[in-house]
This record gives structure tokens, sequence and C-alpha cells, in this order.
């Protein structure tokens, strides 16, 4: 009885950590699948996009990380990258538009939107290769929905022991049938529009 008395402490504190070790990784398993769906869902909007749809996007992905209370606590940033069709040096890539969601004060690695638009600040694209041929870059008159997602982790039992950890994520997929990029207003006022100047959940 007294050895149980001294282990016992031993293995709450391994059953505590292994729950937090779970907590952890299935966090990063939300992340990574709002990156990805939020990606993947905007490269398949066909003809045009608009205001509408990135809404729903947002709401979709918002869904998905309920379980982590990921609005109050994380940022999404979707980001089209589109080439800026100049000719000289100035060739390269830009930010066609930008849109977000989440309480979480971040803003993109990459740049705001109209980034690249007049000079060549993204000339080899976007992503976070070292290399630039490595870099995420879309054909000619297409994009790539590219997206960042942030998230302040929130531990369960460890918060006072655990420091504050950021979570990251990032996703790139090639636009499919669409050819007009330009973001159009979808009937959404223009107070509900997900701009990255706004951070509310």
């Amino acid at each position: 009885m007294i050895e149980f008395a001294l282990v016992l402490p031993v293995l709450i504190l391994l059953a505590l950590g292994g729950l937090e070790l779970w907590n952890f990784g299935m966090a990063n398993l939300r992340i990574s699948q709002i990156a990805m769906t939020t990606a993947d869902n905007a490269a398949r909007v066909r003809n045009q996009i608009s205001e509408a749809d990135i809404n729903e996007l947002m709401t979709g992905a918002k869904f998905i990380g309920r379980n982590i209370k990921f609005a109050d606590n994380g940022r999404i940033i979707l980001s089209s990258l589109e080439p800026n069709k100049l000719t000289d040096t100035r060739k390269g890539y830009k930010i066609g538009w930008q849109r977000c969601a989440g309480k979480m004060t971040v803003v993109s690695a990459y740049g705001v939107e109209g980034k690249g638009a007049t000079d060549n600040s993204l000339q080899y694209g976007m992503g976070p290769s070292l290399i630039n041929a490595n870099k995420i870059k879309p054909a000619d008159d297409t994009a790539v929905m590219y997206v960042e997602v942030n998230y302040t982790y929130q531990p369960i039992v460890a918060g006072r022991w655990i420091s504050e950890t950021t979570i990251r994520a990032e996703r790139a997929f090639n636009v499919r049938q669409r050819v007009d990029q330009v973001m159009k207003p979808g009937g959404v006022a223009d107070a509900d529009i997900a701009k990255c100047t706004k951070y509310t959940a």
C-alpha cells in the first residue's frame, strides 16, 4: 500500500502527460485539416469567386475547429496568388486578394493584398522553402489558393507549465475550372466581408 501511494503521483503525472500529448496531436491534426480544406474548397469554386463563397468557406473551417475553440484562438489567411502580368524586370506574382477569419492577431508571412502587383517582391511565388525554385507559383492565366493557418494551442491540464505555443500550417491548391480570379461581391454587405483588418470570431 505504501509503495502504491509513492507510485501514484508518478502514474497520475504520466497519465496527464499522455492526455496533453494526445490533445496537442489532435490540435495539430485539426489545424492541418482546416488549412487543407479551406485551400481545396477555394480552388474548387468554378467560373468566378465571390465574398459569399469566402464566407461559406470560413464558416466551414471554423466548424472543423470548433472543438479546439479555433475561432477565438486562431486565424485563417486565404490568399489568391496570381501572375502579376508584368513583362519587364518587375515580372513575378501578386496577392490578387486576401481574406481572413479568426480572432488571433497575426498577419500573413508573405504580405497583404496587392503585394507584388507593381513589383517583383513575390518574384518566385510563396512558400516556406528557402530554395526559390521550390516556392509555389501559379501557371499563366490561373491562380493558386494559398492558406496560412495559425492557432494558439490551448492546453488541457498543463497550462501553467507549458509556455504559449503556436501551431502553424500552410497549404496550397491550384484553381480548377475558374478563369475569372477577380473577387465578386456576391450580395455580401461591406460589413460582412472577411477583411484581414477584422479580428473577430
